[in-house]
């Protein structure tokens, strides 16, 4: 995974976040579902990326 594509996932990550946060503390449900779907979106792309890492590294094994 390349070091862009980390902090893209992260910074994702993180205003998901924060966006549940907000929507906790001032009882805004739509907020706080718009943060949890982007944390689960950066969650799974970092997933895939980690899932290519792996079958590069098997690749190279390989090779």
């Amino acid at each position: 995974m390349s070091l862009t594509d980390k902090i893209k996932n992260k910074t994702e990550e993180m205003t998901g976040k924060a966006k549940q946060g907000i929507g906790d503390a001032t009882d805004n449900e739509r907020l706080q579902a718009e943060g949890q779907a982007e944390e689960t979106s950066a969650h799974a792309k970092q997933a895939g990326e980690h899932v290519k890492d792996a079958g590069r590294d098997v690749r190279d094994a390989f090779s």
